[in-house]
């Protein structure tokens, strides 16, 4: 997704699953966010910055994969109150066009479903690296992306009213992606 890579035809880059992630943040009690993060990212990029309409992003989130640095957190989240990772394993996101918001930035809009919900969100695509070449003669680059979602639109619905006047889990989701990229051997 940089200006170095091969601009005749589109380049095939595999997510590192090693190097990628998938964090979020939610409002907690509505007073402080909670933090967490999807450890288990897949996906390929096919990108030719000539033709962007040539150009797609397929992503998978493994949900099992959750950790927010609370077992009996994470273990809630797995139910079938919020994810149901016994039933939706996975969280996918699908691009169906890319537009260039200048050098290396990027707006994806694309289809995200959660939960069997399929939504279209859009991704603000920034830090795009230049490739470089590994100590392995791999090629690589980088990129970082952000998004917003309303929970309840994915039908995650489960909350505690507080006593106090508001709810226990906000329904807006701050999502960033970063992740690593290794271009296919041509």
């Amino acid at each position: 997704m940089s200006s170095s890579a091969p601009s005749a035809a589109p380049v095939v880059y595999d997510f590192d699953p090693a190097h990628s992630a998938a964090h979020f943040s939610v409002r907690h009690m509505m007073i402080s966010n909670v933090k967490g993060e999807f450890t288990k990212v897949s996906g390929t990029v096919t990108f030719s910055p000539n033709n962007l309409a040539a150009s797609r992003i397929e992503a998978t989130i493994d949900t099992t994969s959750i950790r927010t640095r609370d077992d009996q957190r994470d273990a809630h989240l797995k139910s079938a109150d919020f994810l149901d990772v016994a039933k939706y394993p996975e969280i996918r996101f699908v691009s169906k066009s890319i537009d260039s918001r200048g050098e290396g930035e990027y707006r994806v809009r694309g289809d995200l479903t959660i939960h069997g919900v399929t939504k279209e969100v859009t991704l603000d695509v920034d830090s795009v690296t230049p490739e470089v070449k590994d100590p392995w003669g791999n090629i690589r680059l980088g990129a970082a992306a952000t998004t917003k979602i309303d929970r309840e639109d994915f039908g995650l619905h489960w909350n505690v009213a507080l006593e106090t006047g508001g709810v226990l889990v906000g329904k807006q989701v701050s999502i960033s992606l970063e992740v690593e990229l290794t271009r296919r051997a041509a």
